[in-house]
């Protein structure tokens, strides 16, 4: 996806731009895979501001996200690529072969009715998710676990992927996005490819009110 630039008709429209949507499926999102999303403003359990500048902004429904990719050797096909409010992310509904559908994070490039399958003989190819043991060194992934079953931590948002350096003594050497290096469990799960909306970073918000309705304040 490209970014989509304005005319500068006003001064915030100068240098605003967008993502561009257009790939994207028009459809309302899997009722089943919906949950509500309440606003906590930034307050912990006691009442108290613990993360600054937070209110307001758009009610959105919460995506239930698949990130521990368990539903392992059985094939699912893509059935649409999604805007998902709560993430720079794109999601991507998926069906499997006996009827369960499941969200999980876009790689770049995926479209739909692409194959995906999670498992330890699965294909190196984008969307597939294999243990770091089963990764050749040198893959780009992304959507990985710290532990092993516990969910996907790191490299989650758009446009990032971490690098497989090495493997020893059943840890997997990690190159991150910031360049920190880190060691994590040879069982841990992760997804083959680059996370989609690589052009995120471009996007220029423009003008105040465009954040506020984000959910800053």
């Amino acid at each position: 996806m490209a970014t989509k630039n304005y005319t500068a008709s006003t001064p915030s429209r100068r240098n605003m731009s967008v993502t561009d949507y257009s790939g994207l499926s028009k459809k309302s999102p899997e009722k089943s895979l919906l949950d509500t999303n309440k606003k906590t403003t930034g307050r912990n359990s006691y009442g108290r501001i613990t993360v600054r500048h937070r209110g307001g902004g758009n009610r959105t429904k919460y995506r239930i996200i698949d990130f521990k990719r368990q539903k392992t050797d059985v094939p699912a096909t893509v059935q649409s690529i999604e805007y998902d409010p709560n993430r720079s992310a794109f999601i991507a509904l998926l069906q499997y072969e006996d009827g369960e559908k499941a969200y999980i994070l876009a790689p770049h490039g995926m479209k739909v009715g692409d194959t995906v399958v999670a498992g330890a003989g699965a294909d190196i190819k984008p969307g597939n998710a294999l243990p770091l043991s089963s990764i050749p060194t040198g893959t780009y992934i992304h959507n990985i676990e710290l532990y092993p079953g516990k969910g996907a931590q790191l490299a989650r948002a758009a446009g990032i992927m971490a690098q497989l350096m090495a493997k020893e003594n059943g840890m997997a050497l990690l190159r991150l996005p910031s360049g920190e290096l880190r060691n994590v469990p040879e069982e841990c799960m992760a997804t083959i490819g680059q996370v989609s909306n690589i052009d995120h970073e471009n996007v220029k918000i423009g003008k105040a009110g465009r954040k506020r309705h984000m959910g800053w304040r």
